[in-house]
């Protein structure tokens, strides 16, 4: 199988150090699983002082990164990518404007064979960048960053996770948080009791079929007390009655207390 072709133009590619060289990301490097080349703007300036941005027509602070040294370089990570066989891999820039990550995007990046990844600093992008080639915009959160490295470091982990053979056990990756539109449900393990704190009792029972049925109402409870606006998205797509009771019993053993 190919690798999963990841470029990034950044100002600063040390820093995707951290996704080759530890963790899951860093395990599916080595194992070529997906690979990662980045491209650093300042290598397609046109002048000795590799400038890549200037200051913003009309006025304000801070400065603009150029677009010229962006699309070469762009137009670069597409033919290294075409020359894999990717033929048409998309440019993907972050951005706060952008659309909100979420699980279903990641999971429909995933399914691609590459992305290329556009890494903005000080005040953003040339627009004119963006109408020519970015693709799709994408933010993290509604925050503001110094750059898009850690964004796009962040991407990259979840749709690495969701490549097959990347985790141990396949079923990892099915039973995260959002996967089926709730939170995760807690988890324990040895010592069964901690400074006086006990694992529930259901998880050392060995009935599996109770087990499941208390973790799923633990993550409907979990999403209904801390994500409301979750459970109102899986409300509008259909609960099914099993998971309305055991949403119920939830909402009335915690008014007790």
């Amino acid at each position: 199988m190919m690798p999963f072709a990841c470029d990034v133009l950044t100002l600063f590619p040390e820093m995707f150090n951290a996704v080759t060289q530890y963790g899951v990301t860093g395990k599916a490097w080595k194992n070529r699983i997906f690979e990662l080349t980045t491209w650093n703007p300042r290598d397609f300036s046109h002048n000795s002082h590799r400038t890549v941005d200037d200051s913003p027509y009309g006025g304000g602070p801070g400065m603009v990164m150029m677009a010229e040294p962006l699309e070469e370089a762009i137009m670069q990570a597409k033919s290294r990518q075409q020359g894999l066989g990717i033929t048409h891999p998309e440019v993907v820039y972050l951005s706060p404007q952008g659309e909100k990550l979420t699980h279903a995007t990641v999971k429909e990046l995933s399914l691609g064979s590459g992305l290329i990844f556009v890494c903005g600093r000080y005040e953003g992008v040339d627009e004119r960048l963006i109408v020519r080639q970015v693709d799709r915009e994408i933010s993290i959160g509604d925050y503001v960053l110094s750059g898009g490295e850690i964004a796009a470091m962040v991407l990259i982990d979840a749709i690495v996770r969701q490549i097959p053979d990347v985790l141990g056990d396949p079923e990892s990756a099915n039973q995260d948080s959002f996967v089926n539109g709730l939170l995760d449900y807690p988890h324990y393990t040895r010592p069964e009791i901690y400074r006086g704190d006990q694992v529930p009792e259901i998880l050392m029972s060995g009935n599996h079929a109770h087990i499941q049925r208390w973790r799923l109402q633990q993550s409907l409870g979990r999403t209904w007390s801390r994500r409301p606006d979750l459970l109102e998205t899986k409300l509008a797509h259909g609960m099914t009655t099993e998971e309305q009771k055991l949403l119920e019993e939830y909402k009335q053993s915690h008014k007790t207390r």
